[in-house]
C-alpha cells in the first residue's frame, strides 16, 4: 500500500468509539475548509515540503443530498526533484445516512500512479471497485461491505462525530478501512489531553492519539503516527506526526475556514 501527504493527515483524524457507528453530523459543515503545512526531516533539517487541503460541499449524487469531500496533497515545486507528489481523493457521502457512496483517489508519487474508485450500495451491502496503479493493472470488482466501513476521505469525517467519553488512557478502537481493494482493520489508541503549542502559531487544548499503519514505501508498519486534535466540538487535527524510513514527518494545521462550532 502507498502512503501519501493526504494519507498522512487521514490516518491521524480518527476518534475513538467506534463501537457504534456515527449517525449523525456535529462536526463540520459545508464551507468548512482545513490547511497543512507538511514538513519532512531529513537528518538536522526540517524542510517546509508540501501541503494538504480538506474541503467539504454539499451537492446531489444519485438523487441523495451528499456531502462533497475533496482532499488534495502535493509537495511544492521546488521540492519535486526530491521525490514529487500529487494526490487528489474525494468522496460523497449520505448526509442523512451518513455512509459513504462513492470514492476516488488519484496519486502520483516519485513516478507511481494509483486510480481507484469505489461505488457503494448501502441497501444491497455491496461496492463496486474500480483499480490499478503501477504494479498491477486495471481491474473491476465487488465486495461485501461490512458495517462501519470507510474510504479513505469519509473516515475522517466521520470519526469527527464518534463520543469520546468513557475513554481510559489506553484504550485502542479498530477503524475498518478499505485501502487498495481490501479492507485494513486498524486501530487508534487513546493517549489523554495535552496541550500544545502549534509549530505556525497558536496553542490548542487536544486529544492526542496513536494510530496503526499499514507499511509501505514511506511507513513502517506499526503503531508510529501520532496525531493531536481540538477537545472541542470540531475535533480538527492541529499536528500529525509519524515516523518514516528516513527521517519523520509532520502536518501542521495552518489555518481553517467554515467551521461549524
Amino acid at each position: 500500500m502507498r502512503n501519501t501527504l493526504a494519507l498522512l493527515v487521514v490516518l491521524g483524524l480518527g476518534s475513538p468509539g467506534w463501537g457504534q457507528c456515527p449517525r449523525q453530523n456535529t462536526a463540520f459543515a459545508p464551507g468548512e475548509v482545513l490547511n497543512y503545512e507538511v514538513f519532512y526531516n531529513l537528518g538536522m533539517v526540517w524542510l517546509n515540503a508540501g501541503y494538504v487541503t480538506f474541503k467539504v460541499t454539499e451537492k446531489q449524487y444519485r438523487q441523495r443530498v451528499a456531502y462533497h469531500f475533496d482532499a488534495y496533497g502535493a509537495t511544492y515545486p521546488k521540492y519535486d526533484w526530491i521525490y514529487k507528489v500529487r494526490d487528489h481523493y474525494q468522496a460523497y457521502f449520505d448526509r442523512d445516512q451518513f455512509c459513504p457512496l462513492w470514492f476516488h483517489r488519484e496519486n502520483y508519487e516519485g513516478g507511481y500512479e494509483v486510480d481507484n474508485r469505489y461505488v457503494f450500495l448501502p441497501e444491497a451491502r455491496r461496492i463496486y471497485s474500480y483499480t490499478q496503479n503501477s504494479d498491477k493493472p486495471y481491474s473491476e470488482d465487488t465486495l461485501d461491505m461490512p458495517n462501519c466501513a470507510y474510504d479513505l476521505i469519509s473516515v475522517i469525517y466521520a470519526s469527527r462525530n464518534l463520543n469520546f467519553s468513557g475513554m481510559a488512557v489506553g484504550d485502542s478502537v479498530p477503524v475498518k478501512t478499505l485501502i487498495d481493494n481490501e479492507f485494513y482493520d486498524l486501530y487508534i489508541r487513546y493517549l489523554g489531553h495535552e496541550k500544545i503549542e502549534n509549530k505556525l502559531g497558536g496553542t490548542y487544548a487536544c486529544i492526542k492519539f496513536s494510530a496503526l499503519l499499514v507499511s509501505g514505501t514511506m511507513f513502517e508498519e506499526g503503531e508510529n503516527l501520532y496525531a493531536w486534535v481540538t477537545n472541542d466540538a470540531n475535533r480538527v487535527p492541529v499536528l500529525v506526526e509519524a515516523k518514516i524510513l528516513v527521517g519523520s514527518v509532520k502536518a501542521y494545521l495552518k489555518e481553517t475556514h467554515g467551521l461549524r462550532n
